[in-house]
């Protein structure tokens, strides 16, 4: 197997310096690299980490790992965090056991916490993995203004497969436009991940960096969004997300991955969806180690294969690119030209129903099968893929505008899906109510030459009333649990660790 350093020497394009340290000064260069960890939450399969480390060697120093919580990130609740924070407690017990790596939780503001930290354990340079979001780039921004001026800042793509200032230099139009460049690139960034170099030098503890979990999960959940609880159906961590892709009871590539392309946009299979992104989303598993593995199968199932790798890599990817260009979006101003004119030339049209937010958010339609996904997404922390199409249209129609029904279906996204908050997430509606990434279609009320869904179509496709028979089973079941969890008025809650 190839070296660390090979391997990155062959792909310089996947690290990029957002400072460049001074060389001038008492020691520069001379202390510890730390890796400031943040959307990619694991140990395996993480270029970041393999570069830290690498760097680390060259300078014959000590590395470190620090996750800073945010705990009002983009409206985070329980949900997200509990599930964050069960994932974090596996990753600093892995870097213990298996590299001899200090783990180190910071909590406030970024731009406050991590310059402190890189400020009292002197260190030469800070590496940190990728993120599109507006919050994260400004956040490193002021990072960089307020570190030691003989300080070197790395940026590692560790998220996507091609990185993406590699994949494109702009704002691509659509997944036509990006596909071809992308898999252009695949060849080189599409290989197996080098073993993380042993370190040639260990962190000497200087004071306790412990962090006593059971406290810290317990504290958080009891405080933070409690209104949107746990899921069970989806356990948080490394091994846990492996098991899901490559599980031999009912993993998505050696049990369910036959049936994926026939039957991924029907709501009434969702077992023939991978179930991969929450893992994805919190960095919990490489997109690049699925899209390894899953290539090990092409010859066996090309349809299936094809058709996850298109979403896994392509879109995902393109996700990304609109996230990193379009600074906004999550806004009309992000919609295409002639997708905001006919919007706004509609804006104005009747609306057989109009709903506001708090009834959008509780279900309480005149439609059957929108409350389903909706109810499902509340309870259940996810919604099919296709209903998520179904979804937001239907809020496009049923408010008063495009620009509230982007900012409602935005809400209810980001506050109940477990994948929420996400480049994903953010263009998935700004596809389906502004039409990013499509084209113009015949054109009707209100949606003007947006795509239209409607509930007749749906019909079409799939068993509807056995689709709003399963939600109501799983609704009533898990309320059912959580009125048997609830502890008497003289019981202590117990910890659901």
């Amino acid at each position: 197997m190839a070296s660390a350093a090979s391997l990155m020497s062959l792909q310089p394009g996947r690290i990029r310096t957002l400072k460049e340290g001074s060389k001038a000064g008492l020691g520069a260069g001379m202390g510890p690299v730390v890796y400031w960890m943040f959307r990619d939450q694991r140990v395996k399969d993480n270029w970041a980490l393999i570069h830290a480390v690498h760097q680390a060697n060259k300078s014959n120093v000590p590395v470190a790992v620090v996750f800073n919580l945010f705990d009002q990130f983009l409206g985070a609740k329980s949900r997200h965090l509990g599930f964050m924070l069960r994932g974090l407690r596996r990753v600093s017990d892995q870097l213990h056991q298996t590299l001899q790596i200090p783990f180190f939780l910071l909590r406030g503001e970024a731009e406050e916490t991590v310059p402190k930290f890189l400020s009292e354990c002197g260190a030469s340079m800070l590496v940190t993995d990728f993120s599109p979001l507006r919050e994260v780039r400004r956040c490193k921004e002021e990072i960089c203004k307020k570190v030691n001026e003989s300080l070197t800042v790395h940026e590692v793509d560790a998220h996507n497969i091609v990185p993406l200032w590699v994949a494109s230099e702009k704002l691509e139009y659509s997944a036509k436009t990006i596909r071809g460049k992308i898999n252009k690139k695949l060849s080189e960034y599409l290989i197996d991940f080098p073993t993380i170099e042993p370190q040639t030098r260990k962190w000497t503890i200087t004071k306790n960096h412990s962090v006593d979990w059971d406290d810290l999960i317990a504290d958080i959940l009891s405080r933070k969004g409690t209104e949107v609880p746990e899921v069970n159906w989806c356990e948080p961590g490394e091994d846990a997300a492996m098991e899901v892709l490559m599980g031999s009871k009912n993993g998505f590539l050696t049990k369910r991955l036959r049936n994926y392309s026939a039957d991924r946009n029907n709501p009434c299979k969702p077992t023939a969806l991978s179930g991969l992104s929450p893992y994805l989303h919190f960095g919990q598993i490489s997109a690049q180690r699925c899209a390894l593995e899953a290539r090990k199968l092409r010859s066996s199932c090309p349809q299936a294969i094809d058709a996850f790798l298109e979403e896994l890599i392509v879109r995902r990817e393109l996700a990304d690119n609109f996230c990193f260009y379009q600074l906004h979006y999550d806004s009309l101003q992000g919609a295409w030209e002639w997708a905001r004119k006919t919007l706004l030339d509609h804006a104005a049209d009747k609306r057989e129903h109009t709903y506001s937010k708090e009834q959008l958010e509780k279900a309480q339609t005149a439609d059957p099968l929108w409350n389903a996904s909706q109810l499902e997404m509340v309870h259940d922390g996810k919604m099919h893929g296709f209903m998520r199409m179904y979804w937001a249209k239907k809020i496009l129609e049923w408010t008063s505008g495009p620009e509230e029904a982007l900012e409602i279906s935005i809400y209810l996204n980001n506050k109940y899906e477990l994948d929420g908050r996400d480049p994903s997430g953010y263009v998935g509606c700004m596809w389906s109510i502004c039409g990013v990434h499509d084209q113009g279609w015949r054109e009707r009320p209100v949606f003007g030459k947006i795509r239209y869904m409607n509930y007749a179509g749906c019909k079409r496709k799939f068993d509807v009333d056995g689709y709003i028979a399963h939600v109501k089973k799983l609704v009533g079941e898990m309320r059912k649990r959580k009125a048997e969890d609830l502890p008497s008025q003289n019981e202590k809650a117990p910890r659901r660790l």
